[in-house]
């Protein structure tokens, strides 16, 4: 049974090391997703997301998954609209829909994990 706090620190490790990858090796980053003109706003957003995915997963514990599970859901609706939107216009490559299928098996992992601690009152 998916519980919130675990939901909080599997969505803050895939936040950390999706940001993480763009710093570490923004080659690799745009072999998958495309070549970017802006480095300077990739670093940001990876640097900004690296730093969500920390606060989830030091927020994932019994007491604090709330906020985790705030920053998870509205990270990763965030995430999801701009893949559906972007993609469509040519934006954006392709494989960001890879990015957009994560993203809502994330979101509902939250929603699973919410019912779960609402029915067993943990």
């Amino acid at each position: 049974m998916l519980q919130p706090p675990v939901m909080g620190k599997a969505h803050g490790a895939f936040n950390m090391a999706a940001g993480l990858w763009p710093l570490v090796h923004m080659r690799g980053f745009e072999a998958v997703f495309g070549p970017k003109v802006d480095r300077w706003l990739e670093y940001t957003v990876a640097g900004m997301l690296t730093s969500v995915g920390y606060a989830q997963w030091k927020a994932g514990t019994a007491e604090d998954w709330r906020h985790s599970r705030r920053l998870g859901i509205s990270t990763a609706t965030t995430l999801l609209a701009i893949d559906l939107i972007y993609v469509p216009r040519g934006r954006i490559r392709w494989t960001y829909l890879i990015d957009a299928a994560e993203e809502t098996a994330l979101i509902a992992g939250w929603i699973v994990a919410g019912r779960n601690h609402r029915k067993y009152g943990q």
